[in-house]
């Protein structure tokens, strides 16, 4: 008779852990987090101008400088101004001569020896000039020809310019991630004795 009663008592103590066991997983599969941390923040990306590129090309060709200045690439300017500068330089002082030239071959052929290459340092009529008319004449050719080609350097420089601008602000739009690396590669093979050189692409996830 004891012996009934205290298997009775062991059954009912492991149906109630066994019951208690049930309700704990049914809670623990059914009850939702409280609250959901983010550990991450995606930040949106500015909208891109379609329009940014044309204007600063369009502020370049109206004053060279202007479009760097724009894209916020202040350090430009100056080389802008001294590419464009050094070719206006050379075209007015290749202009000069090419006058100096041109007068006094025009003054030989008018007939008159009073120009300045018939005279010498002193400013006294020589007899005979110290640039012949023939040298007038390839030194006009000569000067005319370094004219037209300060010339085109300039209008290129006036070009690179705007070139430079609207370059300079696509690129300023484009999502620069630091995981993403582009780096030369150099590696030296021992069993060839030849060097490998290429260019290396690392993505960081």
């Amino acid at each position: 008779m004891p012996n009934k009663f205290l298997i009775t008592g062991i059954l009912t103590c492991l149906l109630c852990f066994a019951s208690f066991s049930q309700n704990k997983k049914k809670k623990n599969t059914t009850e939702l987090p409280k609250e959901v941390v983010i550990d991450s923040i995606i930040k949106p990306t500015e909208p891109i101008d379609a329009l940014s590129p044309a204007k600063a090309a369009f502020y370049s060709a109206i004053l060279p400088g202007l479009g760097q200045a724009y894209n916020k690439k202040y350090w430009k300017i100056p080389i802008v101004y001294g590419a464009i500068g050094t070719g206006i330089y050379f075209y007015i002082d290749n202009n000069k001569e090419y006058n100096r030239y041109r007068d006094a071959y025009k003054s030989r052929l008018a007939g008159y020896t009073n120009d300045e290459f018939y005279l010498d340092s002193q400013g006294n009529q020589l007899s005979t000039p110290r640039v012949t008319t023939a040298k007038l004449e390839d030194a006009q050719q000569f000067y005319r020809r370094n004219k037209e080609i300060s010339l085109l350097v300039t209008l290129g420089f006036y070009a690179l310019n705007i070139i430079d601008a609207n370059v300079d602000a696509h690129l300023l739009q484009y999502n620069v991630d630091e995981n993403l690396s582009l780096a030369p590669h150099y590696k030296f093979n021992e069993f060839d004795a030849k060097s490998n050189v290429g260019l290396t692409l690392n993505f960081k996830f």
